[in-house]
């Protein structure tokens, strides 16, 4: 549990982290560290350097700025949980914030470094993708906006270039008159991954819902829009036959259902259709 040796190195800015990681493209950026650390330890991971954007103040922000809510990439979970412009505004980011690990998680683990390590099984992708969040990067040939939809691309790999670092996460600041959202999440107790978890965000207008968003972590290879269960229930009144044909389509828009030793394929297509009634039970009730 010992890894192998490198070279640390803590910028003071962001654009001195950008140069860094520009002049060696083999260097890791650490941020929480939950993930990386523990593959060094491993030896599953070795970096000949580690950058320590962990006290940037420039990535350590949540502001209102108008029509979007702006994260910056290294606030951490708990921050996020708890800040009164999140639960009142976007509050499907608080409600799935203070279902992330533990204590200690929380207060240091980050929005930025889970996003980009993409954990298929992590909370954030999926939440953003249903909030449509934007993923703002930056690197040595400038800065570049990512729909979360695009940015979460495959097992561990997200649309982010070489050189580049997550700087902020825009979310949409949703009408909260007619706002209906909520996360379930079906947790690996040890661990506290999700084994299936579904984020709906929607409006209820007129008896009706529009605009819905749901998207799933834990159940393929990474975070999904789930289109299909969108589609049967946009425009239709949340009755009860209305949810369970929508929660029946939960895994039609998967790459892949996931299969391990602690839940087999069959079990995760049950868990999803249960998450997602529930998560559209909650949002609607």
């Amino acid at each position: 549990m010992i890894p192998s040796t490198f070279d640390y190195k803590r910028p003071g800015t962001l654009a001195e982290a950008i140069q860094l990681i520009k002049d060696d493209p083999g260097a890791k950026l650490l941020a929480g560290g939950h993930s990386l650390i523990p593959a060094m330890k491993l030896r599953l991971n070795a970096s000949p350097t580690l950058v320590d954007i962990s006290r940037l103040s420039e990535l350590n922000f949540i502001r209102d700025k108008g029509k979007f809510i702006g994260i910056g990439a290294g606030a951490t979970h708990g921050a996020i949980a708890t800040h009164k412009t999140i639960t009142s505004k976007v509050p499907l980011l608080a409600h799935a914030a203070e279902l992330i690990g533990d204590v200690q998680v929380r207060n240091v683990g980050t929005i930025g470094g889970s996003i980009a390590h993409a954990d298929p099984a992590a909370d954030w992708p999926a939440v953003l993708i249903a909030a449509d969040a934007t993923v703002e990067v930056n690197g040595a040939f400038g800065e570049r906006n990512i729909p979360a939809t695009d940015f979460f691309k495959g097992f561990f790999y997200t649309a982010l270039g070489e050189g580049e670092i997550i700087t902020e996460v825009k979310v949409p600041e949703p009408d909260a008159a007619t706002l209906r959202c909520a996360y379930e999440k079906f947790a690996q107790p040890a661990s506290r991954f999700a084994l299936a978890a579904c984020a709906v965000q929607m409006s209820l207008v007129d008896g009706k819902c529009t605009n819905v968003r749901v998207a799933f972590n834990g159940i393929g290879s990474f975070s999904y829009r789930a289109t299909a269960v969108e589609a049967a229930l946009e425009g239709q009144a949340p009755s009860e036959d209305a949810i369970n044909l929508a929660a029946s389509r939960a895994c039609d828009n998967a790459d892949m259902v996931l299969s391990d030793n602690f839940a087999s394929e069959d079990y995760r297509r049950h868990l999803a259709s249960v998450v997602c009634r529930r998560a559209l039970n909650k949002a609607l009730a």
